[in-house]
């Protein structure tokens, strides 16, 4: 079984977006995803079919104040607003731009959705079985940034984004039954993660979540041990890595519809890659 493993990244997100539009323009139906953060995002609107959407939270909502911004961390404590994103604003039924939930549970498509446990640090991984319509509460836990929002409670859980203790799930995709994957990265491939801005932030953790805060003082070295094995798996022909061979400059949450516009146009030029992965 071939899957994909989108690891996020914020608003450079977008270039996983290109890759997935490209796969629709093309009809190629990957039967496993698994996604981080916006990643997770990105699959579920992959695993739907519908084209287009992904692209229209990158370059016009995100630019909306509901969104996010100071303005949001100031009034809530959170940068991101959750509920407006994947909430009433934009995804449910009665939003903006609704994710397809009945299409997505027909798609016939293993959607996995990677979060952290902000009591134990570790992963917790749900199914799209797991949700329901209009409560998407596992999209809303992995892209729960620490720092930058309080973590999301959902299911009993509070839950923060999936990059602190699982960033580049190739592993648990393999576990689940697949023999080769699409990783779809949205830095260089040859970027190898710095532990210092984590170690930092990990201290503002530690008082209300000291697992969690280890997680992040780690992150940087699971990160790189993870990129390491899938680069090393590439040579193998088990791991097909899609990777912008430069971000020009983009943050986490940079707003630039220039960038963003360029980043999600080279995933849809990257993504023609695939075609000669899967055959």
């Amino acid at each position: 079984m071939i899957g994909i493993v989108d690891v996020g990244g914020g608003m450079r997100g977008v270039y996983g977006a290109g890759v997935f539009d490209w796969c629709m323009d093309h009809d190629i139906q990957i039967p496993y995803l698994i996604g981080v953060s916006a990643g997770s995002a990105n699959i579920v609107t992959y695993a739907s079919g519908q084209r287009g959407r992904n692209i229209r939270f990158y370059t016009e909502y995100s630019f909306r104040s509901q969104y996010m911004g100071k303005r949001q961390f100031l009034r809530t404590g959170n940068y991101l607003n959750l509920e407006y994103i994947y909430g009433d604003g934009l995804t449910n039924s009665c939003g903006e731009d609704p994710l397809d939930f009945p299409a997505l549970m027909k798609s016939g498509k293993q959607v996995t959705i990677v979060t952290t446990d902000a009591m134990t640090g570790r992963p917790v991984y749900y199914k799209k079985e797991d949700m329901q319509q209009d409560d998407y509460g596992a999209i809303k836990g992995s892209s729960c940034v620490p720092i930058a929002s309080r973590p999301y409670e959902w299911k009993g859980s509070l839950l923060y984004d999936g990059g602190l203790s699982d960033p580049i799930p190739i592993r648990k995709a393999f576990d689940d039954g697949c023999d080769r994957l699409i990783l779809i990265l949205t830095r260089p491939r040859d970027y190898r993660r710095s532990a210092e801005n984590d170690v930092r932030s990990a201290k503002l953790l530690r008082r209300k979540y000291p697992a969690a805060a280890k997680a992040l003082e780690e992150r940087a070295y699971v990160y790189n041990h993870q990129l390491d094995a899938a680069v090393r798996l590439s040579k193998e022909g088990k791991i097909l890595i899609l990777a912008p061979y430069s971000i020009d400059g983009m943050k986490t949450l940079t707003r630039d519809r220039t960038k963003i516009r360029w980043m999600y146009d080279l995933g849809m030029e990257d993504a023609a890659r695939i075609r000669s992965f899967i055959q």
